[in-house]
């Protein structure tokens, strides 16, 4: 089981990525604002962050999908939250559903 203080610190670190990506107006690589993705994003990922702490473990499932999800708008140049998305899921072992 992950400490749950690093996998409140990794998920911390992807909400403050993604907010920090909606403060500087992200696009998405179709050219389009990203701000609904982001939004979108950074709920996921709080509701995400409470499953994890209470369980001890990342959902496998969930980081995989997450992450597919995001490689279809997060622009080539910056990978920041496809990188946040990665400590997320070394932070402790990964669960299967």
């Amino acid at each position: 089981m992950a400490m749950p203080a690093e996998l409140e610190s990794a998920f911390d670190d992807a909400v403050r990525q993604t907010r920090k990506a909606l403060s500087v107006g992200l696009t998405a690589i179709s050219g389009e604002e990203a701000r609904p993705q982001l939004e979108a994003l950074a709920a996921e990922l709080l509701l995400e962050r409470e499953r994890a702490v209470q369980r001890g473990t990342v959902d496998r499932e969930w980081i995989q999908k997450t992450v597919r999800w995001m490689v279809d708008w997060v622009p080539d140049s910056d990978l920041t939250l496809i990188a946040a998305l990665g400590r997320i899921a070394r932070a402790g072992p990964a669960a299967m559903p």
